[in-house]
């Protein structure tokens, strides 16, 4: 099969690979659109991120039709349209023409959206649904979201919104992502530029000057910073990115924060599997009812190494503009 492959000297490449078996439990998929996510360049560059690969092929979420099944898989019958985040559970990644992975990670594909809206779901979906469930908000709390037009940051504030949780300020830095948030349904008050001075007292006028329950952290470094200094005592810090600073973690040690680690890898370890389907199935019955709507995605091209190197270069240069990229395979 047709691959984009990671070589001995570590650079990637077009290729081909042997198409892969399905045994057990596992389906093969013939892919028809994956995503990219940070997560695929820092893998090369990244001594944390780089014991995660797997497979000379990267790639780690996608969409796709049933082609084969092994004896024991039984949820799927061959032409189903399902969506699937393999993360690293997978025989190779999704940079492929097929890929096999335990049924149990596997959903049926939301009935209403296309492959590409589909492959643009599994890494972001799953990232802000863990979010929603673990912190059980209630339509009274305040929150902070930086970087909140990222694929993360948008699945979530759509699903917040979805159940009445409004008291929100969220971070951007253009005119652009700004008026973006406006269209899902925030205030013009509750939406502030990262750029400008003054960013913690900005963040905390929005919020009647007072400090937040809630800090959820999309972007790291800086960002944590500044989180944890408009974060209430007893607060809660919500980690997703790892790239907390010395000085935010002194500061949330100082305040008594607990600080919530978010990871969908978590589950894989543990083989606790079903997380992944029944996630994946609650996304989809929201995209269904229309409660909430797919990630706004962008098409790179189709698969071959020079859209690879194109999807990289946007996400490490900030350039997605809010838009998930998406390979057509």
């Amino acid at each position: 099969m047709k691959a984009v492959i990671l070589n001995k000297n570590g650079k990637l490449e077009d290729g081909f690979a042997e198409q892969p078996q399905p045994k057990g439990n596992e389906v093969l998929i013939q892919i028809k659109a994956s995503g990219f996510n940070p997560i695929d360049y820092q893998m090369l560059e990244n001594e944390l991120e780089r014991k995660l690969i797997s497979s000379p092929i990267l790639g780690r979420e996608s969409s796709g039709i049933i082609v084969g099944k092994g004896p024991e898989a039984t949820q799927f019958n061959i032409g189903d349209e399902v969506y699937c985040g393999s993360g690293s559970m997978g025989s190779n990644g999704t940079y492929a023409e097929y890929i096999t992975v335990p049924e149990s990670i596997v959903s049926f594909k939301p009935k209403n959206i296309s492959f590409e809206q589909a492959a643009s779901i599994p890494s972001v979906g799953l990232t802000s649904l863990q979010i929603f469930n673990r912190l059980k908000l209630s339509p009274e709390n305040t929150i902070l979201v930086t970087g909140a037009t990222g694929g993360v940051g948008s699945f979530l504030i759509k699903l917040l919104l979805a159940h009445n949780i409004r008291q929100i300020t969220a971070t951007v830095g253009s005119e652009e992502n700004r008026r973006a948030l406006l269209n899902m349904g925030l205030k013009d008050h509750q939406i502030i530029n990262y750029k400008e001075e003054n960013l913690a007292e900005n963040i905390l006028k929005a919020n009647n000057n007072h400090p937040f329950e809630f800090g959820i952290d999309l972007v790291g470094n800086y960002m944590s910073e500044v989180t944890a200094e408009v974060l209430k005592i007893n607060g809660t810090y919500v980690d997703v990115t790892a790239l907390v600073t010395k000085d935010a973690h002194e500061t949330l040690f100082n305040k008594g924060s607990l600080i919530m680690n978010i990871s969908n890898y978590t589950y894989g370890m543990v083989k606790k599997y079903e997380y992944y389907k029944n996630s994946l199935l609650e996304i989809k019955k929201l995209i269904e009812t229309e409660t909430i709507t797919p990630p706004q995605h962008k098409i790179i091209g189709n698969l071959s190494l020079e859209t690879v190197l194109q999807a990289h270069s946007i996400l490490k240069n900030n350039q997605t503009q809010g838009h998930k990229l998406i390979m057509k395979h």
